[in-house]
């Protein structure tokens, strides 16, 4: 199955962020692509971190899950729609919802961001927590032939989610980014490799890749890494569409050689006696 990661320089434009988003799917699916992924905040990157309630739908209804339903539709693509803000109960904050649809547009599930970034080195301050509501519900989902773990950007920093998310195991683990410069330079491809090497599975990762209208800068280099840890393709920066192969025979190969999760031996957290 080829699976391709989109990367985007997002704006506070709504409207210009859905037509890069169509151009890049119709691009993929174009080249072959039966799964395709989206970066987190593909639709919105606006001024302020307040700026999302303005554009926040509620489930099922508004013109950015519109357009996701229907790109999936008109491509017959499998389409991880990397994240849009959805209204909860709480007025003054949304869910960073990742929503995904099947080639019949219709919504197969939805996985609500869980950890929540906050990072403040004297020069970059973050807190995701001011505007969003955490979700707390681990989402895999089976994509026609293959099973795919849901992720966001902050939540590749956690591997018990990565656990809970592979019984049974994910054939592909989907982390749609919009990592800093700062933070991506350091550890993205690293934790990236890592969450592949110890579930043994692919990892198609869609990021944010370039400097904002808001100035901010975000890392790029979307990639797809093999259950090996091998980097099969990558970006890294710029508007522009990651491809690759999922082949199970390698998934296989790996699992068979090195049957590393069927040694696992601490399958719920340790507390010491």
């Amino acid at each position: 199955m080829k699976i391709a990661a989109l990367q985007m320089v997002s704006t506070p434009d709504v409207a210009r962020n859905l037509a890069a988003a169509g151009r890049l799917i119709a691009q993929a699916a174009g080249e072959g692509a039966e799964l395709v992924a989206l970066p987190e905040y593909f639709c919105f990157m606006g001024q302020s971190d307040r700026d999302k309630l303005e554009v926040a739908e509620s489930p099922g209804d508004g013109p950015i899950q519109a357009m996701l339903a229907e790109a999936a539709r008109t491509h017959r693509v499998w389409l991880i729609g990397g994240t849009l803000p959805i209204r909860c109960a709480d007025p003054a904050r949304v869910l960073n919802a990742n929503c995904v649809y099947g080639p019949d547009g219709a919504l197969v599930c939805r996985y609500d961001k869980i950890h929540l970034f906050r990072f403040d080195n004297g020069r970059e301050r973050y807190d995701e927590g001011r505007g969003i509501l955490a979700g707390g519900v681990p989402t895999a989902v089976t994509l026609g032939a293959i099973r795919v773990g849901l992720s966001v950007c902050y939540d590749l920093r956690f591997p018990e989610l990565y656990r809970a998310l592979m019984a049974p195991p994910c054939d592909l683990i989907a982390v749609p980014a919009a990592f800093t410069y700062t933070t991506g330079q350091a550890h993205w491809e690293l934790l990236l490799r890592a969450r592949a090497i110890e579930n043994q599975c692919y990892v198609i990762a869609p990021a944010q890749g370039g400097v904002h209208e808001n100035g901010r800068r975000t890392w790029g280099h979307s990639m797809v890494i093999d259950p090996w840890g091998v980097v099969l393709a990558s970006r890294p920066e710029g508007e522009g569409v990651v491809m690759a192969e999922l082949d199970p025979a390698r998934l296989a190969e790996v699992r068979t050689q090195l049957p590393a999760l069927e040694h696992r031996r601490l399958a719920t957290p340790f507390s010491p006696p």
